[in-house]
């Protein structure tokens, strides 16, 4: 197999740890293959939209979720580190609340599977962070939502010692027991 896959204490969110091949020239790996992507996680998506972004030490990006036309994200980090947290927001769910975080960096290139149904966000704990993720539904920002980062319901523990740095959207993100949910 050319990931290890290992479930977070929310089953469904899934940290993918490709098989790396390096020596003195550098590394090589696959960052991700359909075939064994679906046989490693026995998950049958279609990705449709890539996205890159880079932010600063201390950006917050999240927690974003979209209402309609959920998206599921497999997510990763190929310049710098951040701390990365999914959130489930299927109301029906056992885990409905809880939340999951994990370090993504260019050194451990793991990637976190987000499912559909879940609110997405992650804080830059290096300098500057490059990130990397696809989806598995269109952007629709009519539909896009944001959770409180630092909503006491949730009570996310975030590693930073610092008031982050927040798009306006996020700053007015909603707790959790105001926020729309999935059923």
């Amino acid at each position: 197999m050319p990931y290890t896959v290992t479930p977070t204490a929310i089953p469904d969110v899934l940290v993918l740890e490709p098989k790396v091949f390096g020596d003195a020239r550098g590394f090589f790996f696959e960052s991700f293959n359909a075939r064994d992507f679906a046989q490693s996680t026995g998950l049958d998506v279609v990705f449709v939209q890539d996205n890159h972004s880079k932010s600063a030490k201390g950006v917050l990006r999240g927690l974003h979720y979209q209402i309609q036309h959920p998206q599921g994200k497999l997510v990763r980090v190929v310049q710098g580190e951040v701390f990365d947290v999914a959130v489930d927001m299927r109301q029906s769910s056992p885990t409905f609340g809880q939340w999951v975080g994990v370090v993504l960096n260019h050194t451990n290139h793991k990637q976190l599977w987000v499912p559909p149904g879940f609110a997405h966000g992650f804080v830059v704990l290096s300098d500057t962070a490059e990130f990397l993720y696809k989806t598995t539904d269109y952007w629709f920002p009519e539909h896009e939502r944001s959770l409180m980062w630092n909503d006491p319901t949730l009570a996310i523990e975030w590693p930073i010692d610092f008031e982050p740095r927040l798009a306006a959207k996020d700053a007015e993100g909603k707790g959790l027991t105001e926020a729309e949910r999935f059923a």
